[in-house]
């Protein structure tokens, strides 16, 4: 009992020291599990894939199983700080290293390519991020309908473009989509599926939306961060004078905040209608739709910062016939306010903090042409 004691007391000595106090694969605090084998602390979610790599990896609690003194040792000489300084050693710049709140397929490929595939020990980078093509067949929810159809996608970075075209074999493609404007986030709740992801970009000044899925994880992450080096690529032509540091924060963005809110019109006097909203701090734009697969946003508003007259407020009351939510805010704008209501207070509370968020930051030159452009849209 004793050295059962003194061993898990190691090992919780051991998990606090920098380096050993976040999860080696995702980043959250506090780890209680380990890997025997590979000599690092996970969290819970991540030990849960380095069970299914039984042959690489062996998990065990460092606070519920019993520690054999051999493997204590081998714990402390190793560590997540001398792990990553092996497989973690050429992780291209572009590669996205998934957080503790993301999806679980691009944390199951971020640690099948570190220790099943040893990606990134400097043995060997796959042709597949830095090729100038990729292509592949993913299934894509129709624009005016919910069947997935099989549709071909090529990823050129020679012209910085995303094609996809209704048959292999066909010649013109439905639509070319230009790394400027585009952006991809895994979304496997909305697309229902566990490799679901969410194409975005610029079509006549509205935001289109593609979903599309995968049923190998491995492709669809491949396509995501292919997709990321080819942004980076282009964003490195456009901006010659940045460095990567710079541009690596945006060559794909998750949104701050999306979900239901119900919006009125202009007077406030208008019907209030259900609309799924979704608010990005990069671009600075609330774009709302139908439903949360609409293909083609309904609108949209931009937020400028408080220095230029845009504020937020929370509205207390029911705001309006055929209002059925009361959590209400208000938009400030230059032009007019907008008036929401949401259905929750949890709700409303999160959703005044993101526009707090929005306004709070300064505007950037790009945020001033973005402004510009959606003034001449409407």
């Amino acid at each position: 009992m004793a050295t059962l004691e003194r061993n898990n007391k190691i090992l919780l000595d051991l998990v606090r020291q920098p380096g050993n106090n976040l999860c080696v694969d995702c980043g959250a605090p506090e780890p209680d599990w380990a890997s025997y084998t590979l000599g690092i602390f996970v969290c819970l979610n991540c030990s849960g894939i380095h069970r299914n790599l039984p042959a690489i990896s062996k998990v065990k609690s460092i606070r519920l199983d019993r520690w054999e003194d051999s493997l204590v040792e081998f714990m402390r000489e190793e560590g997540n700080l001398a792990a990553k300084a092996i497989y973690e050693k050429c992780v291209p710049a572009f590669f996205y290293q998934p957080r503790e709140n993301d999806c679980i397929v691009l944390k199951d490929q971020w640690i099948r390519a570190k220790y099943e595939r040893r990606e990134f020990t400097g043995e060997n980078l796959p042709q597949t991020y830095s090729s100038d093509q990729f292509e592949s067949t993913l299934w894509k929810k129709g624009k005016d309908n919910k069947n997935f159809l099989r549709r071909v996608f090529l990823l050129s970075r020679s012209d910085f473009t995303l094609r996809y075209f209704v048959k292999g074999d066909s010649k013109a493609p439905k639509a070319v989509i230009s790394m400027k404007d585009l952006n991809a986030v895994f979304q496997p709740e909305k697309v229902s599926h566990s490799h679901g992801l969410q194409i975005s970009y610029m079509q006549e000044e509205r935001m289109r939306n593609l979903f599309v899925y995968h049923e190998d994880g491995q492709v669809i992450v491949s396509l995501f961060n292919a997709i990321r080096a080819t942004r980076l690529a282009y964003l490195q032509k456009k901006h010659p004078t940045l460095r990567d540091i710079d541009l690596i924060p945006v060559l794909t963005r998750n949104c701050l905040k999306e979900g239901y809110m119900e919006k009125t019109g202009p007077t406030q006097r208008e019907l209030f209608k259900k609309r799924w909203f979704t608010l990005c701090s990069v671009n600075r734009k609330l774009l709302y739709f139908k439903t949360p697969l609409d293909a083609t946003e309904l609108g949209a508003v931009f937020i400028g910062s408080e220095n230029h007259s845009y504020s937020v407020s929370e509205r207390i009351g029911k705001s309006a016939r055929s209002c059925r939510w009361h959590c209400g805010i208000t938009l400030h704008t230059p032009d007019r306010q907008f008036v929401f209501m949401c259905e929750q207070e949890q709700e409303q509370k999160e959703w005044l903090e993101a526009f707090r968020k929005v306004i709070s930051q300064p505007m950037t030159a790009e945020d001033y042409e973005n402004e510009a452009n959606l003034r001449r849209a409407k």
